[in-house]
């Protein structure tokens, strides 16, 4: 079978009809350009030029094999520079988790930038609990993932991303709604819904400690694990809530957010996590661009 050396070798004779010139522009002398070009004629079992002593013209089946042959060749060089651009992390695919409150306002700036510093590289996106991140990291689902809790295990490398306090999240018609600056204690006694109690979310023990070390007893009426359902209820008049403060780009006709005084160990936090063995070139940009979409939201992390 013929070889690209050969196909280069018939396109630029094609071009040329004149074996002088087209031996020049290959760099190489022309009995060895004849040779190649015998050999392919030979392989293929057809005649590709008629050559008399003044002219080279293409046949029929040369005319035919131009096309395709040109065809190839590019083909082969689109090959060459996809992996190039591939290896430098310029193209290829890229998978990202997430827990869904890293949408808000994180992950859509790290994706803008990310597309137009690396427009060749397919990002896709799964929304997942922590535990199932965990999962499609250690089955080489994601490349990257962004998640509640860290994750201290073997073979994954886990970072904080950022730290933002909590904001009170209220029913329009609450009385807490209308008060310039709630104070926790104002809690006390109020119809309240928790983020359920898992192994990777860690707001419910945040929380009930907080109001445990500050005496304060809410009427907790529910617990939940997804921020967007919470404030649903929220919306529902069914009690406060405590939310991160991107929960606040969330819009809900009855929901308001106040600002709450609380220790300052009391935030939520989203952390970057990606296995040590990676070797995708498109994941350093990526996890640059998470990085910096953090630090212009909340440059006191």
């Amino acid at each position: 079978m013929f070889d690209l050396a050969q196909l280069r070798c018939f396109t630029t004779l094609a071009a040329e009809l004149n074996f002088r010139r087209a031996a020049e522009r290959l760099n190489m002398t022309q009995p060895p350009l004849s040779r190649q070009i015998q050999l392919l004629e030979h392989q293929l079992g057809v005649t590709l030029f008629t050559r008399s002593t003044r002219s080279v013209a293409l046949t029929a089946a040369g005319r035919a094999f131009f096309v395709e042959a040109q065809a190839l060749l590019d083909q082969a060089h689109r090959a060459a520079q996809s992996a190039r651009l591939a290896a430098i992390g310029e193209s290829g695919a890229l998978t990202i988790s997430f827990v869904a409150s890293a949408v808000y306002d994180v992950l859509p700036r790290a994706i803008t930038t990310a597309k137009r510093e690396r427009p060749g590289v397919d990002i896709a996106l799964l929304e997942m609990s922590t535990f199932e991140q965990v999962q499609a990291l250690r089955a080489r689902r994601v490349d990257l993932a962004i998640v509640r809790a860290p994750l201290q295990q073997p073979g994954l490398i886990s970072e904080c991303l950022l730290r933002e306090p909590f904001v009170l999240a209220a029913p329009a018609a609450h009385p807490l709604a209308q008060h310039e600056r709630p104070t926790l204690e104002m809690l006390h006694g109020q119809p309240f819904i928790l983020y359920a109690h898992t192994a990777w979310q860690p707001f419910n023990e945040l929380h009930t400690g907080l109001f445990r070390a500050s005496g304060i007893q809410p009427e907790f009426v529910q617990a939940l694990g997804s921020t967007l359902t919470i404030l649903s209820l929220v919306n529902a008049g069914m009690g406060l809530a405590l939310v991160p403060r991107s929960a606040s780009a969330i819009r809900f006709e009855q929901v308001r957010f106040r600002e709450l005084p609380l220790p300052a160990g009391v935030c939520g936090e989203l952390h970057l996590v990606w296995r040590d063995d990676n070797d995708n070139p498109a994941l350093p940009s990526m996890i640059a661009a998470v990085r910096q979409a953090a630090r212009d939201i909340y440059p006191q992390n």
